[in-house]
């Protein structure tokens, strides 16, 4: 990210141009999420200084990346296809990883699926099953324009196939409900928009099946469901004891801790830097049977940001990093829309944006997939990834 940053200004210098302009509200909103986190220092205790600081350059991605883009001038289509194609690869290799890892230890590996835990991978199982939904998306997008070389469509179509599987064999939930989410939006558009109805049922058809097979195939996902609805039971308990080994238990604890925080700071928050403090005293409050080690942030990005920054912070927030769709809206970006899909959806379960592979995820896929859709030069007649 460093190295793409420092391009766009070494551009910038030798050229005497800043490429896009005129399109700076789209990047400049991007860089409002990084301003709310450097004006948190204003609201920050002087004992949790030094976390805010850890924030500001946590959040770097947010100046560097849309500056870095908007400096440089859009990439050629061949270039994006290529990185897009790139990424399918890399999201097999390192499924195929996973896969061997599991096949050596599949019944540690299954057991541990029943108690909140999943498959190892690289990079954590929550990002890493939403590269894997992107990357399907795109190899199908891609197929689907005809962006890819004749000799090269069974090698993308296996690998669609191969990282759908594989999705179900991770079971991880965030990555499952953005893949149907995502699904469900392609079918409708097949049916509403070009009429394609045979398309239309055969996708459905998979969107039924393939669930119904994992759950027959995979010890993983048939042990996920199971834990799925264990999980949920205990959320409906009011003794908390137990709920905290659970993960979607544990997130709803999380959420009425936040939320206690926002009713006492509505309208600026407590700041980031101030926050795993205050989630401890909530936590002490509410729930006084459970020990601090099982206190965890809110695993909600907006309901984060509302506790951190307050109703105005998430108002900004939302217009910044939303904004880039806002002004695509006209526009054919499939994979665009596919990218603030499984972001919005990404953020109802979980503080994508608190660690670095997150933010990774978020910012450079959004601006890449913002890139064909970027004002070209170029005479390329197949389609330019958007």
């Amino acid at each position: 990210m460093a190295g793409i940053a420092l391009t766009g200004i070494v551009y910038a210098v030798t050229h005497r141009r800043i490429a896009n302009w005129q399109l700076w509200p789209v990047f400049g909103s991007l860089s409002l999420v990084f301003l709310l986190h450097l004006i948190q220092g204003l609201n920050t205790d002087a004992a949790n200084i030094g976390d805010y600081g850890k924030d500001v350059v946590l959040q770097l991605p947010f100046l560097l990346l849309p500056l870095a883009f908007w400096l440089l001038p859009a990439l050629p289509g061949r270039y994006l296809r290529g990185l897009w194609l790139l990424l399918v690869a890399m999201t097999l290799l390192a499924a195929v990883g996973a896969t061997i890892n599991y096949l050596l230890h599949a019944s540690a590996i299954n057991e541990s699926y029943l108690h909140s835990k999943v498959l190892p991978t690289e990079p954590d199982h929550i990002r890493f099953s939403l590269l894997i939904t992107l990357a399907i998306v795109a190899g199908a997008l891609l197929l689907a324009h005809d962006a890819v070389r004749q000799a090269w469509r069974p090698w993308v179509i296996g690998a669609i196939v191969a990282l759908a599987l594989f999705l179900h064999l991770l079971a991880v939930r965030s990555g499952e409900m953005t893949f149907y989410a995502l699904g469900g939006l392609a079918i409708l558009w097949l049916v509403l928009r070009k009429r394609q109805w045979k398309q239309a049922g055969m996708l459905a058809a998979v969107m039924v099946l393939l669930p119904v097979l994992s759950f027959v195939a995979f010890p993983t996902f048939r042990n996920k469901v199971y834990n799925t609805q264990e999980d949920v039971g205990k959320v409906k308990q009011t003794n908390s004891s137990e709920g905290k080994n659970f993960s979607i238990a544990a997130r709803v604890y999380s959420y009425k801790a936040a939320l206690a925080i926002w009713s006492d700071n509505k309208l600026v928050g407590v700041s980031k830097a101030d926050l795993e403090s205050e989630m401890a005293k909530r936590y002490a409050k509410l729930y006084p049977e459970m020990g601090s080690e099982f206190y965890i942030q809110p695993h909600n990005q907006y309901l984060y940001n509302l506790a951190a920054y307050g109703a105005l912070g998430l108002l900004v927030f939302c217009v910044g990093l939303f904004y880039p769709a806002w002004w695509a809206r006209r526009k054919h970006a499939p994979l665009l829309l596919a990218q603030y899909v499984s972001i919005a959806l990404s953020f109802l379960v979980e503080y994508t944006l608190e660690t670095q592979i997150g933010l990774a995820f978020v910012v450079f896929f959004l601006l890449l997939a913002l890139q064909g859709s970027l004002p070209s030069e170029e005479q390329d007649p197949a389609w330019r990834p958007a």
